[in-house]
């Protein structure tokens, strides 16, 4: 539903002085001759700011690899699923291509992605990529087809003023549906409107937000091969039951329903909503797009935190590319995408640009490289990184697990099964999942 990051160990012939961090002279890196490739999603021309840091990174690259030419392609949506997939059929993909986490283990397994497994020994970031981002881009052969840009895991955003009205800890947010439950009831209990917390249940999203809250209870959507659906299950019921009881009986959800993320989203920015599932980018959202304030968010791990939604994108390597594009093309994601304090990861200039700070968004390493990309994001930091804490103290140890296939046909059907809950006091819970199983079910076996 979402949206987005090397040095590598040279094949015989090339020669690494340095890291792309600084120093020594890589003319040679493309086996000794110039090389020219392509890569997908460069910043369109309506983000200036994210324009303007490509092309200053594109010079600072070619200087320091003055044998690499980096050509840009910035055709919008990155990966538009109307033409993604017949580019890809036609061999149309560039050099290094961009895809979303969700699309990665279909293009690999279509065989346009190139094994660039051999060439990760001497990347030095590569090792502390978190487990479950790294699973994304690794084929069912074992092999590595490709490297994260950007990625983002589902937790709890709360609105630290009403914590603070209703006489709870802003830095202190529920860890359990049932700690939830309770602060939810008490916000409510201001009045004037204001609602304990939220969710979707309308355009797909109803569904997205029951996965993300299965996965949290260590629930699945379908079953491991694929094939059947596992939401009806006592972790789906346990999902339902909740929201059922803080909309009928604590009244904490608030009487409008059908709701979407931009419902959502007005709420919160308008200080009458406790608190909703989402991503660290949707603080952003609430700032620029609902003028809210960065001061009065915080965030928080997924209640139960036994699992959570990961998503994301990254770049795959064109199947046809030679291995001198493929070093090429490392280096450049090295520079641009991977290291910390410089390309997209370079937090100083990202403040002086005006641009917010301090999110923990990308958040894909573990180790030294986290507590680098930590560090220097909070030195540049210009929103109040204390406030995001909580969820970034605890986001390593969450297992991230993807969308499941199929995944808006099947949110399609769930969001019945959350709508149901939230518009029906008297709704059958079991009835509900086991209706919504058959569908489900159908669906899967249509597409396997």
């Amino acid at each position: 539903m979402r949206p987005r990051r090397f040095v590598i160990l040279l094949a015989a012939g090339l020669a690494l002085t340095g890291t792309a961090c600084g120093g020594g002279d890589k003319s040679k890196d493309a086996a000794g001759g110039k090389v020219t490739i392509t890569v997908g999603c460069m910043p369109a021309k309506s983000q200036p700011i994210e324009r303007r840091e490509w092309t200053e990174d594109v010079a600072a690259f070619e200087k320091l690899h003055p044998d690499i030419t980096v050509v840009g392609k910035d055709a919008f949506p990155c990966a538009d699923p109307k033409t993604f997939t017949a580019k890809l059929a036609g061999g149309q993909m560039e050099d290094v291509f961009y895809a979303y986490f969700t699309d990665i283990q279909s293009v690999i397994k279509s065989g346009q992605a190139a094994d660039i497994s051999k060439y990760l020994g001497g990347v030095k970031q590569f090792p502390d990529i978190q487990p479950s981002v790294k699973k994304v881009f690794t084929g069912p052969d074992g092999k590595v087809y490709g490297l994260p840009r950007q990625n983002y895991s589902m937790g709890l955003l709360y609105n630290r003023n009403l914590f603070k009205q209703a006489g709870l800890d802003p830095d202190r947010p529920p860890a359990t549906w049932a700690e939830l439950r309770a602060d939810a009831k008490k916000i409510a209990g201001l009045g004037k409107g204001v609602v304990g917390y939220a969710d979707y249940s309308a355009g797909n999203q109803g569904g997205w937000h029951f996965t993300t809250e299965l996965y949290g209870q260590g629930g699945d959507v379908v079953t491991p091969d694929g094939k059947k659906a596992a939401f009806n299950s006592p972790q789906g019921r346990a999902v339902l039951q909740n929201l059922q009881q803080m909309r009928w009986t604590d009244d904490s959800m608030g009487s409008k329903q059908l709701l979407q993320l931009a419902d959502v989203q007005q709420m919160m920015a308008a200080g009458r909503l406790g608190m909703y599932l989402s991503a660290p980018d949707n603080i952003t959202a609430l700032v620029d797009q609902f003028q809210g304030k960065y001061k009065d968010y915080g965030l928080a791990p997924i209640p139960e935190a036994k699992g959570t939604l990961l998503g994301g994108d990254g770049y795959l390597f064109n199947v046809k590319a030679s291995p001198a594009k493929i070093r090429a093309g490392l280096l450049w994601l090295e520079y641009y995408v991977l290291t910390p304090g410089q390309g997209q990861l370079n937090y100083q200039r990202a403040a002086k640009y005006g641009r917010a700070v301090g999110l923990p968004q990308p958040n894909f390493y573990t180790g030294q490289t986290a507590t680098t990309d930590r560090s220097l994001r909070t030195g540049a930091a210009n929103v109040p990184v204390a406030n995001y804490k909580p969820y970034e103290d605890a986001v390593d140890r969450i297992p991230g697990r993807l969308e499941p296939a199929n995944a808006q046909q099947i949110y399609a059907v769930l969001d019945s099964v959350m709508s149901g809950v939230l518009t029906d006091r008297n709704i059958n819970i079991d009835q509900l999942l086991a209706t919504a199983q058959k569908k489900v079910d159908g669906i899967l076996a249509r597409s396997n």
